[in-house]
């Protein structure tokens, strides 16, 4: 389709009006010259698609679906086959359905464990987030469908999210909420992006220029068109100037208007709305001409999809005395009420019409007969006697009781924030009690981000399942019973208490103001950085078997920051249970100028071994794995040294390393005023000299500073350095007695600078 031609048919009135929706997920057809509307539908863990009167918060009904894990759930696989999997997957059911694009995946980083949203969210760690973000693009992507990678940018809070300004830096931006997004762009190519709804520095992400044409398309290559977040337009015309195509949800005729009316009085050009028209039905005409026909939207088939992959999620945070797996002649109590209806889901706009929901009291039958007491209600966080007085008897008989514990529906939802991270009182005490007359006490968490927990140290076993989708239940049997082998990790940190989280402080900010004061030291980048005590680390989660790392090379020992290196190891399933690890490749800056976290995760990879097996692991990394954001250059840059690359289990656990010296090809350049200190003088080789010859005419005290003349003191000519090296240049006129002065000083700079 030549859509530059098409656009030229078009009417003014038909251009203003393709840029916005015809409903809540519809987009405009302009009959006269053929184009059709097409659907877009909400995700991104499963195709909630509503009639044409929906909404977008999930409270109208829509069509029976699948609902998979949701991203808090799916991250926590480190594995980018099995996402492109479930995207693929996705994919295929819109083809069947006649949706165009799906939007998701959402990519925005976990800042607080508070946003009432982190569920749909991939991780605190802009690196796994982007790779796995990609993964999901590509795979919905390879059927033919789009996806609207969202929501951009620095949303990561609920309250107050359409009018809050997100405060940060530049260097903070780039390197951690930006760079969430950033390689899904480049690499996976979605065909839409979704703008926020906050303001970022000010500026309402739906008229921001600088992100949505300067970042997104100049510098990241972006070619399909952004679309809004529902209800997130402030002003339209701007929004169309800053690289804003389509409006949603439609029905805005006023908005239409303005953009007609800008185009008659010049105030808008209307080439713009003419390109922003061409990269609508660019991505419009990439759906409807290989539109499918034939496909079957399989929900059974993909529910067994749905537990698989919720299966290769989980994380086995405990396991004392190997209490896990449980044998099939063990007497297991279920206690809880998720045991039977579990919460496998968040609510809002992702939330599913699941066809049908395994629960784990169900799916045991297939493998063992247990006893099962309800334990408590979701409806209030009160104590129940009957019901908690039954659960603790039914644990009590039993030889091992499984508490299937978690965040009830109303603890965690779009549209509003948490405000503290504990379990519900009565679940807390359940546990408690129950832990006071059993010694074998598993407890399995349904709860879509971090929780504190108390009772760790009185229970043996601790399986994290998160919100893992309509079959949740049986993919949770399948590994508390050892039919497959735990291989999650956690995508984000779970901290001992609330107030350790970094941006504690200032989450929330204040009114319409939301300062981002704790800089790039987001998640594990801080609480390793502070040495804090966690309760999990970031990438921590146990296996039914054990692996060895062994033999790590890098390819050179030193580089050029143009060039890649490549690091290989070996890893050894040395257990006797088939099993998956996932290998993590952290690097270790070199002591530098830059405040930089202590380590940054760069590679990771999942890899399947049989009982003694060993595999070769390897990670190529260039430029951008060693780089910091600088604000000079507003580019990426390495400082010159020696970096160590770590191969870790967590970002705790430290296996092996092996080191690279990487060299800078970029000078920054320097400018010398009346206020550089000597000290950064002496430290520019170039500058030393000029700094010497300075230093040699200035006298602090005006007197002898030699330490066997000390009359101040032991320690004085120590004193003396340091307050020479931290001395401003101008002083260098005030304590030379008069032998130099301000001319003088204009003449040294001028040689410095040139």
């Amino acid at each position: 389709m030549d859509v530059k031609k098409l656009v030229a048919q078009m009417t003014l009135e038909e251009k203003a009006g393709l840029c916005s929706g015809l409903d809540f997920w519809h987009t405009k057809p302009v009959e006269r010259l053929g184009v059709p509307s097409v659907m877009v539908s909400d995700g991104p863990h499963g195709l909630r698609k509503q009639a044409e009167g929906g909404d977008h918060l999930g409270i109208n009904e829509s069509i029976k679906a699948v609902c998979f894990p949701t991203g808090s759930c799916l991250a926590s696989s480190f594995d980018r086959d099995l996402v492109y999997e479930v995207g693929q997957t996705i994919g295929k059911e819109c083809q069947a359905e006649n949706v165009s694009v799906i939007l998701g995946p959402a990519a925005n980083i976990k800042r607080s464990p508070l946003c009432g949203r982190n569920f749909e969210y991939l991780s605190e760690d802009p690196y796994l987030s982007s790779q796995l973000a990609g993964a999901h693009i590509r795979g919905v992507q390879s059927q033919n469908v789009g996806t609207s990678l969202k929501h951009f940018a620095a949303n990561n809070q609920e309250h107050r999210r359409m009018s809050s300004s997100s405060e940060i830096d530049e260097r903070t931006f780039r390197e951690i909420y930006l760079a969430s997004f950033e390689a899904a762009v480049k690499e996976a190519k979605p065909w839409t992006v979704m703008c926020s709804y906050n303001r970022i520095n000010g500026v309402y992400a739906s008229e921001n220029h600088r992100l949505l044409t300067e970042i997104l398309r100049d510098e990241w290559g972006f070619d399909g068109y952004v679309m809004s977040d529902w209800g997130a337009v402030n002003q339209r015309v701007d929004g169309l100037k800053a690289g804003l195509e389509l409006e949603m949800p439609g029905g805005n005729r006023a908005n239409d208007q303005k953009i007609i009316k800008a185009v008659q009085n010049g105030e808008l050009d209307e080439s713009v709305l003419d390109t922003a028209c061409e990269r609508m039905l660019t991505v419009l005409y990439r759906y409807v001409e290989q539109k499918k026909d034939g496909v079957v939207f399989d929900r059974d088939a993909d529910h067994e999809v749905a537990r698989r992959v919720a299966s290769q999620c989980m994380v086995l945070l405990r396991n004392e005395e190997n209490i896990l797996p449980l044998q099939k002649e063990q007497k297991v109590a279920f206690i809880g009420k998720f045991a039977q209806t579990p919460r496998y889901q968040g609510g809002g706009s992702s939330h599913i019409n699941s066809h049908k929901v395994t629960s784990a009291l169900e799916a045991v039958k297939e493998v063992a007969t247990v006893t099962y007491a309800q334990g408590y209600d979701t409806k209030e966080d009160v104590t129940l006697p009957d019901l908690h007085d039954e659960a603790v008897k039914t644990a009590a008989a039993a030889d091992v009781a499984v508490i299937f514990a978690g965040l009830p529906d109303a603890f965690e939802s779009e549209g509003y924030d948490r405000t503290h991270l504990n379990l519900p009182n009565c679940q807390t005490r359940l546990i408690d009690d129950i832990c006071a007359v059993q010694k074998n006490v598993v407890v399995v968490l349904h709860n879509g981000s971090p929780v504190t927990m108390p009772w760790k140290d009185k229970v043996k076993g601790i399986l994290e399942v998160y919100l893992g989708g309509q079959a949740v239940g049986g993919a949770t049997v399948d590994v508390l019973y050892g039919s497959v082998n735990p291989s999650g990790r956690l995508a984000e940190t779970f901290p001992k208490k609330l107030s350790d989280n970094p941006s504690y402080l200032y989450y929330l900010g204040e009114g319409d103001v939301t300062e981002y004061r704790e800089g790039v030291y987001v998640g594990y980048r801080y609480y390793d950085k502070k040495e804090m005590d966690v309760l999990y680390p970031f990438g921590y989660g146990l296996s039914y078997t054990t692996f060895a790392y062994k033999d790590m090379k890098a390819s050179c020992d030193e580089m050029d920051d143009t060039g890649t290196v490549t690091v290989t190891l070996t890893v050894k399933n040395t257990g006797d249970r088939a099993g998956k690890e996932v290998v993590q490749l952290y690097m270790q800056p070199c002591e530098g100028k830059i405040m930089r976290p202590v380590r940054e995760l760069k590679g990771f990879a999942k890899v399947e071994l049989q009982p003694g097996e060993e595999k070769e692991v390897s990670f190529t990394l260039s430029k951008r794995s060693f780089a910091y954001y600088n604000t000079q250059l507003h580019d990426w840059h390495v400082e010159s040294g020696t970096y160590t690359l770590w191969a870790a289990k967590n970002s705790r656990e430290l296996v092996c390393s092996v080191q690279v010296k990487v060299n800078s090809t970029v000078d920054i350049p320097r400018v010398y005023t009346r206020n550089t200190t000597f000290g950064d003088l002496l430290s520019d080789p170039k500058a030393a000299k000029v700094a010497k010859k300075l230093m040699s005419g200035v006298s602090i005290l005006g007197s002898d500073t030699d330490s066997e003349n000390d009359t101040l003191g032991e320690g004085t000519a120590d004193m003396m350095a340091a307050m020479m090296k931290d001395m401003p240049l101008r002083t260098a006129v005030s304590f030379s007695g008069g032998a130099f002065n301000d001319e003088k000083l204009e003449e040294a700079l001028r040689e410095l600078n040139s």
